[in-house]
C-alpha cells in the first residue's frame, strides 16, 4: 500500500508538473505572438527605446513595470490583434479565439481571458489610457505568477531574435 501511495505521489507531481510546464510553453508562444508588432507600434507611435527593457523584463519575477510608454504599447499591441472592444476594453471573444489559436484549450483560454477581465476591474481607472493597461499588465503579470505559467523570457526572446 505504501509504494502505491508514493507511486500516486509521483504521477501527481508529474502530471502536475507537465500542466504546468505546458501552461508557460502556451504563453510563451502566446508572449511570442503578441509582441511580433512591437516594432509596428512603437514606430506609429513614436515610443522611446526604454520600451523595449519592459517588454525584455516583462515575465521576471520582481521586474517592476513602470513606464506610461509601456501600457501604450499594449494597447496598441492589443488593437492590431483586435483584442480589444470599441471601449478599449478586452475583447473576450477575440482573447479567448487568440489564445486557442496559439495553443491554449477553450478552459485555459477562458481563464487567461477572465484573468484579464478581473484585473481590468480592480484597477482604478485614471484618465490616462496608457497608465490603465498598464496597471492590467501588471495584475496580469502577478496572476499568471502565481499560477506559476509565467514563460522564460531568455527563451521567448531568443526565439523572437531566431525569427527576425
Amino acid at each position: 500500500m505504501r509504494k502505491f501511495l508514493i507511486l500516486v505521489g509521483i504521477v501527481v507531481l508529474h502530471v502536475d508538473n507537465n500542466r504546468v510546464q505546458g501552461s508557460q510553453d502556451i504563453m510563451k508562444d502566446l508572449t511570442i505572438q503578441f509582441g511580433k508588432a512591437l516594432s509596428t507600434c512603437k514606430k506609429e507611435l513614436d515610443l522611446p527605446d526604454t520600451i523595449m527593457a519592459d517588454f525584455k523584463n516583462f515575465w521576471n519575477d520582481g521586474y517592476e513595470l513602470s513606464n506610461r510608454f509601456t501600457g501604450c504599447a499594449i494597447m496598441c499591441l492589443s488593437s492590431k490583434l483586435d483584442l480589444l472592444d470599441p471601449e478599449g476594453k478586452l475583447h473576450h471573444g477575440n482573447a479567448q479565439e487568440f489564445a486557442m489559436k496559439h495553443g491554449a484549450d477553450a478552459t485555459m483560454a477562458k481563464q487567461l481571458t477572465d484573468l484579464i477581465h478581473n484585473c481590468e476591474k480592480s484597477i482604478t481607472p485614471t484618465e490616462d489610457d496608457c497608465i490603465n493597461v498598464l496597471e492590467v499588465a501588471k495584475c496580469f503579470k502577478a496572476e499568471i505568477h502565481k499560477l506559476n505559467w509565467a514563460p522564460n523570457m531568455d527563451l521567448i526572446v531568443g526565439e523572437l531574435l531566431a525569427e527576425a
